[in-house]
């Protein structure tokens, strides 16, 4: 299984705005079919910069890979810029597709996400 197509959506919620002035989804689909969707914010760059980033993030580092090698993405993400240092928007943009992998892992195995990543910890909060 490939990660192969993406789509980024802008969307800009009604006032008061919880959760951020614009909400930016990520929608990422296999080559086998399956849908994965992820949500990140706008970072400081402003909801179209942020969707040229995540459309270069996913180009340059995840589009080809199996969703299955996400600390593998993250690292090579982490890394890519000139001083080897993170920057918190690519990070920030790297998130959503990240959360968007997971969608499609527990998709592809039919497990809740929360099973994915360490099972239930509590019964009740």
């Amino acid at each position: 299984m490939k990660l192969q197509d993406l789509e980024v959506i802008v969307t800009a919620p009604p006032a008061p705005g919880w959760g951020g002035r614009y909400w930016i989804l990520v929608k990422v689909t296999t080559d086998t079919g399956i849908v994965g969707w992820g949500e990140c914010y706008a970072s400081s760059v402003g909801p179209i910069a942020m969707k040229t980033v995540i459309e270069d993030v996913f180009a340059r580092h995840m589009q080809g890979e199996n969703p299955e090698n996400i600390e593998l993405m993250y690292r090579r993400i982490y890394s890519s810029g000139f001083t080897q240092r993170p920057d918190l928007t690519v990070i920030g943009a790297f998130s959503g597709l990240e959360i968007a992998c997971w969608d499609v892992l527990g998709k592809d195995r039919d497990r809740p996400v929360h099973a994915l990543i360490g099972g239930c910890m509590n019964d009740r909060i």
